[in-house]
């Protein structure tokens, strides 16, 4: 049986899951960026996957999918700004965008990602 370790888990969810050399994050919002621009707020959900990944032994080279949900598509350069300032070239993932209402107000960027350990 192969264990299981939760990074910061709550009542509802954890921010991440780790288990089979694999790490999955919970779809991660903006934090002191939320309702600032879709720049800003991806800036501040990348750093946020950062110290996951970090928790986890991982790092953003080691990103296998990204999974990346937007309230209005045409923001989709305003976040490729900040991920493309962000990715390692040559290390990039498997990577889907959406269009999607998110959980509330204030969230325009909701990103989720699984990396190997």
């Amino acid at each position: 049986m192969t264990d299981i370790r939760r990074i910061e888990p709550g009542t509802r969810m954890s921010e991440a899951v780790i288990h089979g050399g694999k790490v999955y994050t919970c779809g991660i919002v903006a934090g002191a960026a939320t309702g600032k621009s879709v720049y800003e707020q991806t800036k501040d959900i990348l750093k946020q996957i950062d110290d996951l990944l970090a928790q986890a032994g991982s790092d953003k080279t080691r990103i296998l999918k990204a999974n990346i949900w937007l309230t209005d598509i045409s923001t989709f350069d305003q976040m490729n700004k900040a991920w493309d300032a962000w990715a390692v070239a040559g290390k990039t993932p498997a990577r889907a965008t959406v269009e999607s209402q998110l959980a509330a107000p204030g969230y325009d960027v909701e990103i989720m990602v699984e990396a190997a350990c």
